[in-house]
């Protein structure tokens, strides 16, 4: 993986203003390993643009639950094959051509473990979508397009022990025991996790936050 720089969240919100007024709307990516942070990141990068900005995270492509069931895949819930990757990719597409409308995103609810259609409304004036997720850097088709719908892309790193403490916290806040969270954190997300970090060339910017925020 190339070297991360390491930098204040302040820059990187000062890069997000700049990139929001370079255009009339700009998709900014921010992907990384599973732990490290993506969607507080990106949720500071929303709440620092205001109304200018719109957070669509990947997750609401998650596959639905009983759909992971039939198809096998349930016990490997957030692998680059449980989400609708062609529905994601449609989903930039219009983001990107800016519509004289309104375009409703999915949401993913945790308190359900499902996506929620037409849940996250992006206004014609919104000038800067964030969106974040673990695969949208992976080369192989179809999220090989999600990369050049994006005008900017970040990749997050942080130390492997910390992230996989952050991991096993989440999965325990979930509803896994303690021991369960352990086998996730280092079975299903770590497999998931070195697909992703084999993305990071891919990005315009590798970053450490000098300050990680907690997990």
């Amino acid at each position: 993986m190339p070297t991360a720089q390491v930098l204040p969240v302040e820059e990187l919100l000062a890069r997000a203003r700049t990139l929001a007024d370079a255009g009339p709307r700009q998709l900014l990516g921010i992907t990384g390993a599973p732990g490290v942070g993506k969607s507080t990141l990106a949720a500071q990068v929303v709440a620092a643009l205001g109304p200018a900005a719109r957070l669509v995270p990947m997750d609401g492509f998650h596959l639905a639950q009983a759909e992971l069931h039939r198809l096998g895949r349930a016990a490997r819930k957030g692998a680059v094959d449980t989400f609708d990757a062609n529905g994601y990719v449609s989903l930039l597409r219009r983001l990107k051509r800016k519509e004289p409308t309104s375009v409703w995103a999915p949401e993913f609810r945790r308190d359900l473990e499902e996506p929620i259609a037409g849940a996250i409304e992006v206004p014609p004036e919104v000038r800067l979508v964030v969106t974040e997720g673990n695969y949208l850097l992976v080369p192989q088709w179809p999220w090989d397009e999600v990369r050049s719908l994006l005008h900017e892309a970040w990749f997050l790193d942080l130390d492997a022990e910390l992230r996989h403490r952050r991991l096993v916290a989440r999965h325990v806040a979930y509803g896994r025991s303690t021991e369960e969270a352990q086998a996730w954190a280092l079975g299903s997300d770590e497999v998931n996790a070195a697909l992703v970090t084999g993305t990071a060339d891919r990005a315009d910017l590798v970053v450490r936050l000098a300050e990680p925020p907690p997990g």
